[in-house]
């Protein structure tokens, strides 16, 4: 007769301490992957209402006539939170190409060894490239 493990319960989130970097690589990069796959649905959700553009429609914003994508791009540019969930996506992708890259590394049997390092390098680099490039997305906001 096979012995039963007691893996605890879902609602003990005590044991989030017990995670290695191993585990939190792991649900990092589903959690992104989740986020990207949104993304890539919510995006065309909005391209899809400037469809029109793409036969010449145009629209007036502010006493001048712009083209619907022109203008449906504008708009959402002008936009303090858009802008800001553009870092939020920057960094997203950017966890999740480094993490899919030493994921790759590791499958290739590369850096076996010092997965936490690598993993904690993405993170690093993760955050140097997202801090670098905000004065880049915000430009203009203020």
């Amino acid at each position: 007769m096979s012995q039963s493990y007691n893996r605890g319960l879902v609602e003990d989130f005590g044991r989030w301490r017990e995670f290695t970097a191993g585990m939190w690589a792991w649900i990092f990069h589903k959690f992104t992957g989740w986020v990207l796959v949104g993304y890539l649905f919510t995006h065309i959700a909005v391209l899809s209402t400037a469809i029109a553009g793409a036969n010449g429609q145009t629209v007036l914003v502010g006493g001048e006539q712009l083209n619907v994508y022109t203008a449906t791009i504008q708009g959402l540019e002008s936009l303090l939170i858009v802008r800001v969930m553009e870092v939020g996506l920057l960094a997203v992708a950017v966890f999740h190409i480094l993490n899919g890259v030493r994921l790759l590394f590791v499958d290739l049997g590369l850096g076996l060894e010092s997965q936490d390092k690598s993993f904690y390098a993405s993170l690093i680099v993760t955050g140097v490239i997202v801090i670098a490039s905000i004065p880049t997305f915000l430009e203009g906001a203020f």
